[in-house]
């Protein structure tokens, strides 16, 4: 089995008890869909979109686009994601090499994913994001991302040494600023907001296509 294969399987076994976290990480998924700002007549894509909290947190809201799709590796998490609005669609797929044409999206969203990878792989996610977007559309395309993260230095030093000792079961709390990351897959960051409180401290960044 190689590694994607095995990443995919160990969020199956996750997937019945991922629900219970759910809660910690609504401020931020609130958070981002206020920054994302989906319209009636756009297309969203989900990038690991696990059980489908953003969708489901979308598909609530009172503006919601024509169109969504909610991309994840695990058919374990997406079997959790429950009905979606007509139009709507969950993808079985890795979101490095994401099956979908260029210029599929007016918005991306990726929610707690760049923590868990390695640089590479970061570079890889970001540049799929990068290809869905519509290209011009007078500025209008544009990525959200979530990662774990905090303010204080001591505070992100305890949270990456929980995510180390423990990976199978805190590894998402490795906190990551993608600042870096996202400049050099060739976005223009337009926001942050840092959310201090809850068990999932999080750090919300709005970019756009350079």
């Amino acid at each position: 089995m190689d590694d994607s294969a095995a990443a995919a399987a160990t969020w199956d076994r996750l997937a019945d008890r991922y629900g219970a976290q759910e809660r910690h990480e609504l401020p931020a998924i609130d958070a981002a869909l206020a920054l994302a700002a989906p319209q009636p007549g756009e297309r969203l894509v989900d990038l690991a979109t696990g059980t489908g909290l953003l969708l489901r947190r979308l598909a609530a809201a009172a503006v919601r686009p024509r169109e969504a799709i909610g991309l994840d590796h695990s058919a374990g998490m997406l079997a959790r994601v429950g009905e979606l609005p007509a139009g709507w669609s969950t993808l079985t797929a890795d979101a490095r090499a994401v099956p979908l044409p260029d210029g599929s999206a007016d918005v991306v969203t990726c929610a707690y994913l760049l923590q868990l990878l390695e640089p590479a792989d970061r570079a890889a996610v970001l540049a799929e994001a990068r290809r869905l977007l519509t290209p011009g559309a007078g500025g209008a395309s544009r990525l959200v991302v979530v990662t774990t993260w905090a303010e204080g230095r001591l505070t992100r030093a305890a949270l990456d040494r929980l995510a180390r000792a423990r990976p199978q079961t805190a590894g998402g709390m490795r906190p990551l600023d993608p600042t870096a990351d996202l400049a050099r897959a060739g976005f223009e960051m337009t926001r942050r907001e840092v959310l201090a409180r809850g068990r999932f401290p999080s750090l919300v960044l709005a970019a756009q296509p350079r």
